[in-house]
């Protein structure tokens, strides 16, 4: 609307300014006289004809035999303005026989004079202008804003350019097929009625941030011939009281009236959050837009065939009603993919990259526990971007290797000039976890060690599992904060000195033996409790302000236990790297000169050393978190964590 008017006045403004030249056009080569000299004129007989309107006298001279210097007849032609008393230049004209005509002035010609088209188009200009605002304004977002503001903001989706089907999809086949089944009751209800099934009212995929929730909605929606509403959380919620609830129930109105169909809520946490926790309490905007939706899925109109999809990675703050049977009927987990779906993801992501034939999709799973869909996504896409950047047509695995780094530590920052003697430090450092890691039996194995500033991190030493796990024991968790603590450790003995490298370490350390303590129940002095609210922040949906449910006694005693936990691991760390120290004074040099150091390189050095040495045994961390899938130790400059 707005840009059809506005090809509508440039037309007419062109119109207007064409009008005006041409009134113009008609002036040229005419002598302006004042009306003396008009009459003086005509008493010379230098003036032939003469057309006389309401304001002008436009006169004709006599005609000239001779010609002009281009062999052309002239015949001049003057203007001037009509005296409020013309019947004297009347008399005139009539003794010196001069052909007077009177001119009636059309509307056109009214409307064609010059001032009145400047001023037509003077006041055309600013009323254009208010209407063409105004028009842009009230068509934002495609809607009217003065008489929709109450309206759904939901799109429908095109089936056609729903270009993602199930067939997409790796890495979670138990989501798929409790998906499929509900697209399978849109497509042929009378197979489930005839049984006395229901069709569920709303489905809720809950898991952590990028693993595939909204990607399963697509994937629904181009499985599903049904019509198919997808919003955002967000798009209920305004400033104005009951504008959310209105969308709600307008969004609700039009699928009814396309069912059976589909309505898919993203982040649903922005809008379902538990209700009572607000400063406005039962008059804010949010809890109204959340009970009108609790009233549409299930009250007392029936709302038969329409499904809700809805997904959120925080359901621990979702109102209880909202999640009850009757409403979100099934509730589906997609959580991180484990090695064999990994596998199958990158399969997906590299099937239209071009690869060499020594890209091994199942080492490269085991490289990457712990990744979402979305990281693994990004893991594709980088080495693409590295390939491309090296100018090779094919990726192969040292890409793909270099793109995980890349996505778990950040990009390489090889500019950055680092001195001799940092870089002892660093190559120490990281040392002390790989040896400590190397020593302590059960540990995962280090797959690489570096020197080579990436990210924040100055160095860092990863360790991948040889497989998946989910449950860790006590001593695996104690044995993890001995290999975080190693590099403290390393540079201790090796330089008789600490340095702020270890900021990072110690953070996950601290942070790993308090959660042994308060979360799992694993202090022998304290026991199998757990200690402190597990939510204490009012944007997590519960109350403003939240109390510790233990004493200060208590609080001590964590604080206690926590430091014993600590200190423990820091002496066995230390215990580890003395009876280590050859071994890392002598692969620090290889380190040093080569930066960067392989699992097989590691792994061959210790075991030469061994044969050298003769291996100083296993140990054991005396005390000790946790070991979550997959790890990264970083020495991290004192000004960045």
């Amino acid at each position: 609307m707005g840009s059809r008017f506005l090809q509508i006045a440039l037309v007419i403004t062109f119109i207007v300014i064409a009008a005006m030249l041409y009134s113009q056009m008609g002036q040229m080569g005419v002598e302006t006289l004042n009306y003396s000299d008009l009459v003086s004129k005509i008493q010379q007989g230098k003036i032939a004809t003469m057309n006389i309107n309401r304001e002008t006298v436009t006169a004709e001279g006599m005609y000239i035999p001779a010609l002009d210097t281009e062999g052309k007849q002239t015949v001049t032609r003057y203007r001037s303005n009509l005296p409020p008393d013309y019947a004297a230049l009347l008399k005139t004209a009539e003794e010196h026989n001069v052909k007077v005509e009177f001119i009636r002035a059309s509307g056109m010609a009214a409307l064609f004079n010059p001032t009145m088209l400047l001023w037509i188009l003077m006041l055309l200009m600013p009323i254009g202008l208010i209407w063409f605002i105004v028009s842009r304004q009230s068509q934002s977002g495609g809607q009217s804003q003065a008489f929709n503001f109450g309206k759904s903001r939901a799109r429908m989706m095109n089936p056609e350019r729903a270009r993602v089907t199930f067939k997409d999809i790796a890495g979670l086949v138990e989501v798929v097929n409790e998906l499929d089944e509900v697209v399978d009751f849109l497509r042929e209800p009378a197979k489930y009625q005839r049984l006395g099934a229901e069709i569920p009212k709303g489905v809720i995929l809950i898991g952590p941030p990028g693993c595939g929730k909204t990607l399963l909605a697509k994937a629904v929606a181009g499985e599903a011939n049904v019509p198919f509403f997808f919003i955002s959380g967000s798009d209920f919620v305004e400033m104005f009281v009951g504008v959310g609830a209105a969308r709600v129930r307008d969004l609700f109105d039009q699928a009814k009236r396309r069912a059976p169909c589909l309505v898919f809520i993203d982040e649903l946490d922005a809008v379902g959050r538990l209700r009572g926790t607000g400063i406005g309490g039962g008059h804010d905007e949010r809890e109204q837009t959340l009970n009108q939706l609790l009233v549409e899925m299930d009250g007392f109109e029936p709302n038969s065939g329409v499904i809700v999809l809805a997904a959120t990675n925080r359901p621990d703050v979702l109102d209880p009603a909202l999640l009850r049977p009757g409403r979100f009927d099934r509730r589906i987990v997609v959580d991180s993919p484990d090695a064999k779906g990994r596998e199958e993801i990158l399969k997906i992501h590299l099937k239209n990259k071009p690869i060499t034939a020594d890209v091994d999709m199942r080492e490269l799973a085991q490289r990457t526990p712990g990744f979402s869909g979305a990281d693994l996504r990004n893991v594709a896409n980088e080495a693409a971007l590295l390939t491309a950047r090296k100018k090779l047509d094919r990726l192969s695995m040292t890409e793909l290797a270099e793109a995980i780094e890349r996505v778990v530590a950040g990009p390489e920052r090889r500019s950055r000039v680092i001195s001799e003697q940092d870089k002892k430090v660093i190559a120490y450092h990281e040392l002390g976890h790989a040896v400590a890691a190397y020593r302590i039996p059960g540990a995962d194995p280090v797959h690489k060690i570096s020197i080579l500033p990436r990210g924040l991190a100055l160095g860092y030493t990863l360790q991948f599992p040889e497989e998946d796990t989910f449950l860790h024991t006590r001593q695996k968790l104690l044995d993890r904060i001995c290999i975080l603590l190693g590099g403290r450790a390393s540079e201790e003995i090796a330089f008789s000195e600490i340095t702020t490298g270890a900021n990072n370490d110690l953070e996950r350390a601290t942070e790993l033996a308090r959660e042994m303590v308060t979360r799992f129940g694993m202090s022998e002095r304290l026991g199998p409790l757990t200690f402190g609210n597990k939510h204490q922040s009012v944007f997590l949906g519960k109350a403003l302000m939240e109390d510790r449910n233990y004493s200060e006694d208590i609080a001590s005693q964590i604080d206690s236990e926590v430091r014993l936990i600590v200190n423990g691991c820091y002496a066995k760390a230390k215990s580890i790297i003395s009876d280590n120290k050859r071994w890392l004074d002598h692969i620090s040099s290889v380190l040093i000169s080569g930066e960067t150091l392989e699992r097989k390189e590691f792994e061959k050095l210790m075991e030469d050393l061994d044969a050298q040495f003769g291996a100083p045994g296993s140990a054991r961390a005396s005390s000790a978190f946790t070991q979550q899938p997959g790890s990264i130790d970083l020495c991290i400059s004192g000004d960045g964590a």
